[in-house]
């Protein structure tokens, strides 16, 4: 997702459709990074109203550059939003008109961030083969910048280690890490500030847990954890729950529990809220003889979940 940093905001023209549209892009992108995809979904679809498919009125085709290029930022921010929200089906369908308002203008740093995002996409959606095309039309003639760069070795390393690649998958997740220390250049495109050391970690702690190598998966994970940051980054104390869950590290697992319980209100990421509720649901199960009192710090989490899941599906939304 392209997350503009927050004193770029302005006033916009009324008049002047490629200003509205960055404004609308400024505007997600601030309720995305403070509150979450699903409390964005509102804005979300005032958007979508205001900015209607160019391709379904046939404007795209008369557009000048500019205009098209905004449009895509906006869809590609769309997308991301719809992933989070866990709509991957419309979040497919912004991706692809992301792309292809990006190809008419020749954005190529939106079409690769777009690709990037699908990507990850399809590797949560169970299509590692998939995300490895997507992380495949990335690369083009010249190198890429450093930071563009580990992400799509990330993106990579999710998706060959759900296809079970686990030599490759940490030598891919390793080699991002590298990538990250080369540093940032006046290469790299606008959007990819948010890529920092904690993001990194946060992923290569998430890959190592999807290999089961329990050791290097959990401080990692912790580190990204607990670092500040933007909303959805709480997808990596999910992600950090379910690693000490499967390795039976149960002290950590409740500790992390009775942490996120009163955090879960202000979750508003629908893959987050997933990932802790299939979390609590193998606790209470029973699955790895969890102790008694993390069965029950799993069933207070999971009435949290079902009481923020009502609230996000609640009037207006």
């Amino acid at each position: 997702m392209r997350r503009a940093p927050a004193d770029q905001s302005s006033a916009t023209a009324p008049h002047d459709p490629v200003a509205a549209a960055r404004s609308a892009v400024r505007r997600l992108v601030a309720v995305d990074a403070a509150r979450g995809a699903l409390a964005a979904l509102p804005e979300l679809r005032a958007a979508a109203r205001r900015f209607p498919d160019p391709f379904a009125t046939g404007a795209a085709y008369r557009w000048d550059a500019d205009r098209r290029a905004a449009a895509a930022e906006l869809y590609e921010v769309m997308g991301w939003i719809l992933f989070d929200a866990g709509l991957h089906r419309h979040a497919r369908r912004a991706n692809r008109r992301a792309l292809a308002l990006a190809g008419l203008c020749g954005d190529r740093w939106t079409a690769r961030l777009v690709l990037l995002n699908n990507s990850m996409l399809m590797s949560h959606t169970g299509r590692p083969r998939a995300a490895l095309e997507d992380a495949s039309r990335v690369r083009g003639a010249r190198e890429l910048p450093a930071l563009v760069d580990s992400l799509l070795l990330i993106r990579r390393a999710h998706a060959v280690a759900a296809l079970g690649g686990e030599r490759e998958a940490v030598r891919l997740v390793s080699r991002a890490e590298s990538r990250f220390l080369d540093g940032a250049s006046a290469a790299d495109p606008p959007w990819a500030w948010w890529i920092d050391h904690d993001e990194v970690l946060g992923h290569r702690g998430w890959v190592m847990a999807r290999l089961g190598r329990w050791d290097e998966a959990l401080p990692l994970l912790h580190q990204a954890a607990t670092a500040p940051g933007p909303a959805y980054r709480r997808l990596f104390a999910a992600h950090l729950l379910a690693a000490c869950a499967r390795a039976g590290a149960w002290r950590e697992a409740e500790r992390l529990v009775d942490g996120l319980v009163p955090d879960v209100p202000g979750i508003g990421s629908a893959r987050t809220l997933g990932t802790l509720g299939a979390t609590a649901t193998a606790l209470l199960r029973g699955t790895g003889r969890p102790p008694a009192a993390l069965r029950e710090a799993a069933g207070r989490l999971r009435e949290a979940l079902s009481a923020a899941v009502a609230g996000h599906s609640g009037p207006g939304r």
